[in-house]
């Protein structure tokens, strides 16, 4: 044994002699130094990022062989040695020349050479010349069909931005996670403008320090991914370098001086204040600035093993104040949330045996919440000796977002890669509501009520298989596999209190002929009319949102099953074909069949034409199948209570609603590609067929149902739709004496249409009448255009964006059209390398203080202020500084 343990000591000593540290520096050709250049040993998983000095260190192998890549650069190959000098060239395109994940299996695809359009973000580059923290804000302002906003007086989506691409619902977009399918939100938005109906993805639960880059196919890709991927696919890519520390600190805050399209004698928001009770007009004392943020963030990779293995940690800290800006008076409280939330994520591979590694990553997301609800000024839903004067309640939500994949990928010795993973993600809401009262108890009713909530679980297994055969042709790439996913939506009770109503003596009602809540003088009493009454009954449940109350509860699950295939054939060194096939079945309903074809024809060494048609579908979510509540729906007129009833209830049935089924989809995409030296562009049009779209209904009159509500309300497959557009992407990057410029221009111009409202014998203007309507078509603005400019040279940069959004218009409550006038956003960013491990970075996103278009005076808006969740957000300008930091 002891012969033994010295040959082991000794080959190990050998091992390490035979490694050696490799340093150096990576520019431009005009010797401006690039961080974040990406340095990999070839055939391994080693590999190390240039910090802010474009310096890097690596250990390697002898006769090892680097290959460095950086976004917009053509990557090369270099030998190792001990000092090394590297010049990277233009490659002339906005990262033309990366390999892709996502839109096809075969791992030779580029984004110049594939059928389909593909825009690769660079995130460090982004947060690193941009002040925005969240990654649907920043996606917002590069990506050119990607659009997010903020709401406010929304529930839950107050703390989940709903997102979408090409105007299309955020559950018609699918996410991934390293190539792995991403676990939605248990969430489904009920208000707003964007995502009314639909659940979505949370895509800020995920840090932006972990990622490595974003990779967004718009195109549809059911027959590749499956459900869910109408509009297209995100993938995400996490970090994977090691042996460096980066990193950074933001703070930043909001202008409270509200411009906009104001009334003569309007004030702005400077010195307005809430009191303790959520009450309060007050423009006194100045406060120049709110929603004051602070964001920590910190990435760090370490090698595990010899041959290429790694874990690289990302932590995360956030803390957001609210922002408070004009509101009408029954809705005193409007602005952004507040937020306090940490996030973890982790992403490892370890090789097991050559050619086989096994790999793993996931993450933790905590976020606590607090945002305004609308004001209860007076009436019966006022408890004067507790709340003088009225109040505003707050819905504060707790929510919880784990998720992990694990896995293994190998290449046998004929070239077939096999990869056998399971990922499993869960997402958990839990509702507080303060600042509150349950009315029917009046002065001793509690002021805080857990008022439950829902969660969402997904777990895949996905089978993967792949194969490139060089010697076809100019190469064939074939792909197939399978997948099995368990889902599970969950609502969960919250306290009595929250929920129920109480008789006079305290004792919550079970029979209302014999038990009656507290009253209070009815102010519209007429003694003339027999129907009048002259006292109204005090609701229970808790002031803000109702709680979830057993009869609520729900705990169901489904199963799917799908197989699928995909081939990509270079018939020539110019022709490229693809198609793809997929079967899927749902245990709740059913199987689908959908396919997909792409080519690709190289005109010339500059110019490429490329094109897709395919089919695609969406499953109904469990959300829009089972979700039920009552709440309280306030307007200028003031409030009704509603019931949203789930779709497989007897109420649902008694008005017609049918069963949900699944969406149905015609995607077709024609543009092409052009590479001319220093410039590059990519245009894309595209259509859009819906069929069978899940809506969120009109209310519906239900007084006559004795449900205790006044009206009700449901999903439905209520609506076709058709959607035209066109994507584009033209970049310029120059290296001169005087330092390097670049610019880029995005834009998206995007047209849908409602074809057909399927309200059967119901009436269409309570169906899905012109408000709702309004609500669907202003998924995103008519068009949308960016234009971003950066220049650097030494240690310094600067970045100067524009971004235009086109007219939007929504329907009040009073059946009037809200129209929301074209609005230009400028962010500022400058930057200073102060050290080689420092860089400090100021800058203001909406430089300009710009607002949407002030409405007019009566209040009708669904959030209740002077602006719906529109274009660019209703906080102003955000000022920041910034700084960060690699060892």
């Amino acid at each position: 044994m002891k012969k033994i343990a010295l040959f082991l000591l000794m080959l190990n000593s050998a091992f390490l002699f035979a490694q050696k540290e490799v340093s150096g520096v990576v520019r431009d050709k005009a010797g401006s130094p690039l961080p974040g250049v990406n340095i990999v040993e070839k055939g391994t998983s080693n590999g190390v990022s240039t910090d802010f000095e474009g310096g890097f260190k690596i250990k390697v192998k002898e006769g090892a062989v680097l290959i460095f890549s950086y976004v917009g650069f053509a990557s090369i190959e270099k030998a190792a040695s001990d000092k090394m000098n590297i010049t990277l060239d233009e490659s002339g395109g906005q990262v033309l020349s990366d390999v892709v994940v996502v839109g096809s299996r075969n791992t030779k695809r580029t984004v110049v050479n594939s059928a389909v359009p593909i825009d690769v973000i660079n995130v460090k580059e982004v947060t690193t010349q941009s002040g925005k923290i969240e990654i649907n804000q920043l996606l917002q302002y590069v990506a050119p069909s990607f659009n997010a906003n903020k709401q406010s007086g929304s529930d839950g989506a107050d703390h989940v931005d709903p997102a979408s691409l090409r105007g299309m619902g955020p559950d018609q977009t699918l996410v991934l996670i390293n190539g792995k399918r991403r676990h939605q939100s248990s969430l489904i938005n009920l208000f707003g403008t964007r995502g009314r109906g639909n659940t979505g993805t949370d895509l800020n639960a995920i840090p932006a320090a972990s990622i490595k880059r974003i990779e967004i196919l718009r195109d549809g890709a059911a027959a590749q991914y499956g459900s869910d991927a109408i509009a297209g696919v995100i993938n995400i890519v996490t970090n994977d370098n090691v042996n460096e520390l980066t990193g950074s600190v933001t703070y930043g805050v909001f202008n409270t001086n509200a411009k906009g399209d104001f009334l003569p004698g309007t004030p702005n928001t400077k010195g307005y204040r809430l009191d303790q009770h959520g009450n309060g007009n007050s423009y006194g004392k100045d406060q120049d600035f709110d929603g004051g943020s602070v964001r920590v963030a910190a990435n760090y990779g370490v090698a595990l093993g010899t041959k290429g293995g790694y874990a690289n940690f990302t932590g995360e800290f956030l803390n957001k104040n609210k922002t408070l800006r004009p509101a009408y008076d029954f809705r005193k409280g409007f602005g952004d949330a507040e937020m306090q939330g940490v996030n973890l994520f982790v992403n490892l591979a370890v090789p097991i045996a050559d050619k086989t590694e096994f790999y793993a990553f996931g993450g933790s997301n905590f976020r606590d919440t607090d945002a305004y609800a609308f004001t209860r000024n007076d009436g019966e839903r006022v408890v004067e000796s507790v709340y003088p004067g009225g109040y505003t309640p707050r819905i504060t939500s707790k929510i919880n977002d784990n998720s992990v994949a694990a896995g293994i990928r190998t290449e046998s010795g004929g070239g077939w890669k096999f990869d056998l993973s399971n990922t499993f993600g869960k997402n958990k809401f839990q509702y507080d509501i303060k600042g509150t009262i349950n009315a029917s108890l009046e002065e001793k009713s509690p002021h805080e009520f857990d008022a439950g909530g829902h969660s969402l679980l997904q777990n895949t297994t996905n089978f993967d298989i792949s194969k490139n055969y060089d010697s076809v042709l100019s190469g064939f790439n074939i792909a197939f596999g399978t997948e099995f996913r368990v889902e599970q939506f969950k609502i969960f009770a919250g306290e009595e209190g929250s929920y129920a109503t109480y008789d006079t003596n305290g004792q919550p009602i079970t029979d209302p002929t014999t038990q009656s809540p507290p009253t209070v003088p009815n102010p519209d009493y007429d003694p003339s009319d027999p129907t009048s009454s002259p006292t109204i009954p005090r609701p229970g449940g808790s002031q803000g949102f109702p709680g979830y109350s057993p009869a609520n509860e729900v705990n169901k699950n489904r199963t799917n099953f799908s197989l699928y295939a995909d081939g990509e054939l270079d018939i020539t060194e110019a022709l490229m074909v693809s198609g793809a096939v997929r079967f899927e079945n749902y245990s709740d309903f059913g199987s689908t069949v959908n396919g997909k074809l792409a080519s690709r024809l190289k005109i010339n060494k500059h110019i490429n034409l490329r094109g897709s048609v395919s089919t695609g579908f969406r499953a109904p979510s469990l959300a829009q199948i089972y979700y039920n509540l009552r709440f309280t729906n306030f307007n200028a007129s003031g409030a009704t209570e509603v019931l949203l009833a789930p779709n497989d209830s007897e109420v649902t049935r008694a008005f017609g609603i049918s069963k949900l089924n699944e969406e149905k989809a015609v995607n077709a995409s024609l543009g092409f590609t052009a590479s001319f030296g220093d410039f590059t562009a990519t245009v894309d049009g595209y259509y859009i067929k819906v069929k069978d779209r899940i809506v969120l209904t009109g209310y519906f009159d239900a007084e006559s149902l004795n449900l205790g509500v006044s009206e009700a309300q449901f999903f439905a497959n209520g609506v076709d739709t058709s959607t035209h557009g066109l994507d584009l992407v033209l970049s310029w990057k120059k290296a001169f004496d005087f330092g390097q410029l670049n610019a880029t221009l995005v834009g998206n111009i995007n047209d849908m249409k409602i074809d057909k409202v399927k309200n059967g014998p119901l009436d269409e203007a309570t169906f899905f009448g012109k408000r709702e309507k309004a609500f669907l078509l202003a998924s995103a603005p008519d068009n949308k255009f960016a234009l971003n400019l950066n220049y650097a040279k030494n240690k310094f940069d600067a970045g100067l964006a524009f971004t235009r959004f086109s007219k939007v218009v929504l329907v009040d409550y009073a059946d009037e059209d809200d129209v929301y006038n074209p609005r230009l956003v400028t962010d500022l960013t400058l930057g200073y390398q102060l050290s080689k491990s420092l860089k400090l970075s100021i800058g203001s996103n909406n430089l300009f203080n710009v607002y949407p278009t002030k409405q007019d005076e009566q209040g009708n808006t669904e959030a209740g202020g002077y602006w719906d969740a529109v274009q660019m957000g209703f906080s102003g300008a955000y000022y920041y500084a910034r700084l960060g930091f690699n060892f």
